[in-house]
């Protein structure tokens, strides 16, 4: 069995396999004999495919497999698995410290500090934030990671509300009834764009807006005219067109910003590696996929 991968991952897992790194992506060259391919945040279509002509499986780093064309993946006989159920607590905490830096404007007062500021008054108005007690949590999406984020917002105090496919609160009155709205949800064709331009102006005045699930579940052009406006805050960990991140938001005092770091700790991207590595060695001793990927 030939494995190939984009990167190398962390953890002593890893080494339980024989991996060559390819040497960027897409590979220059035709790669035959490979059977198995391991990658993260990596786009996979039915061209990509093209270069690697004896592959059967492909491991995705992560949960979230959007950029894998599963469908072309099953067509060429090409089982995909994911690595889902150990990265929840980790997102959710960061999820957390988005709400939490955005609601109390953390980043603000820390550029402050660091730009000679604080003098004599610390009483900035600039830097009044907002109580989580007391305040509505709307979660788009209520599965592990969402249900995690509302225990731990429930610590806090706040009052957590959800809208999920199979009910909950409609997601127009979510938006607009909730001082922090937070995305958990898949990208797919049904939530491209799910939080439209339109339903962004249902958003109170002051309130704020989390995403740590896909940029594009957001229109970001109406996201970035919004914030721009200093109608609602942000914190995002999540972009539509990844690395590019829109220029406006960089002097913005009311976003907070991070590069796709949700599940981004030692002992989440550990165990990841763990699922990823049981997947391609259940792959190598014909047996069931633990997290085979079921095209939708």
């Amino acid at each position: 069995m030939r494995i190939a991968a984009t990167q190398a991952f962390p953890g002593p897992a890893w080494d339980e396999l024989d991996v060559a790194l390819l040497d960027g992506w897409p590979p220059a060259e035709p790669q035959p004999g490979v059977d198995v391919l391991a990658v993260a945040v990596t786009r996979i279509g039915a061209g990509e495919l093209e270069l690697f002509p004896d592959l059967r499986l492909v491991a995705n780093y992560g949960v979230g497999y959007d950029l894998v064309d599963v469908e072309a993946c099953r067509a060429r006989g090409v089982a995909v698995t994911n690595t889902p159920g150990v990265l929840d607590a980790a997102v959710a905490d960061l999820t957390l410290a988005l709400i939490l830096a955005t609601r109390r404007n953390l980043v603000t007062a820390d550029r402050w500090i660091r730009e000679g500021g604080w003098k004599n008054n610390w009483a900035r108005p600039r830097l009044l934030g907002r109580d989580l007690a007391g305040a509505r949590l709307g979660l788009v999406g209520r599965g592990r990671i969402g249900s995690e984020v509302a225990r731990r917002a429930e610590v806090f105090g706040m009052e957590v509300v959800s809208h999920t496919r199979s009910g909950g609160v409609e997601l127009d009155e979510l938006l607009a009834s909730s001082d922090v709205v937070s995305l958990h949800l898949p990208l797919t064709e049904e939530t491209h764009g799910l939080i439209s331009r339109e339903r962004l102006a249902l958003m109170q005045d002051g309130a704020t807006l989390i995403n740590t699930a896909r940029g594009a579940v957001v229109d970001e052009a109406a996201l970035v005219d919004e914030v721009v406006s200093g109608r609602i805050s942000a914190g995002l960990d999540v972009f539509a067109d990844e690395p590019r991140v829109p220029e406006q938001l960089f002097v913005l005092p009311n976003v907070v910003l991070t590069p796709h770091i949700a599940s981004a700790t030692a002992e989440t991207r550990a165990a990841m590696t763990r699922v990823l590595v049981d997947n391609v060695l259940a792959y190598s001793r014909g047996e069931p996929l633990p997290n085979f990927v079921t095209p939708a």
